[in-house]
């Protein structure tokens, strides 16, 4: 069953991605006494995920800390070389940490994997976006499949 709100963040250990390289991050660490907004993207470098999702989070990050959010966060199930790549093909700086969930652990522990085996790109996050206040989720939004409505920057900016 996908996460809900009410639930707790799953405790596992993600990979953040940094200028100075990998960085292994638990999810205590990340949502412990902070607003987190977490967003997942079936992978980086794809259409959707380049031209929409991630632009949105960045266009509405100033928004979003303004209304008490501490961290915005991205996650894909890619690995942390691939996630840096792709914040700096994105112009991403450090509104957004950017978080690698290589082997789709956490992923499959919130219940949001997505099997694109068929399509060549193996288990992959479902598109979402979710807020968590001190590891407890406040709102989430899934996408259907094809759908960019309730996990942009701007949806969940409205629904804080």
């Amino acid at each position: 069953m996908a996460i809900q709100v009410g639930d707790t963040i799953p405790a596992t250990t993600l990979t953040e991605a940094t200028v100075e390289g990998p960085r292994e991050l638990s999810t205590e660490a990340l949502f412990g006494g902070k607003t987190v907004v977490l967003f997942g993207v079936p992978g980086a470098f794809t259409p959707t995920c380049s031209a929409k999702h991630l632009p949105s989070f960045l266009e509405n990050a100033a928004a979003l800390k303004a209304k008490g959010v501490d961290v915005i966060a991205c996650m894909a199930v890619n690995d942390a070389f691939v996630m840096r790549a792709w914040a700096k093909d994105q112009g991403v700086s450090e509104e957004v940490v950017m978080l690698a969930d290589g082997a789709a652990a956490f992923t499959k522990a919130l219940g949001l994997e997505l099997d694109l085996t068929a399509r060549g790109m193996g288990v992959r996050c479902q598109r979402f976006a979710l807020v968590a206040k001190n590891g407890k989720v406040t709102h989430v939004g899934v996408e259907q499949p094809g759908a960019f409505e309730v996990s942009s920057g701007q949806a969940i900016l409205a629904a804080i």
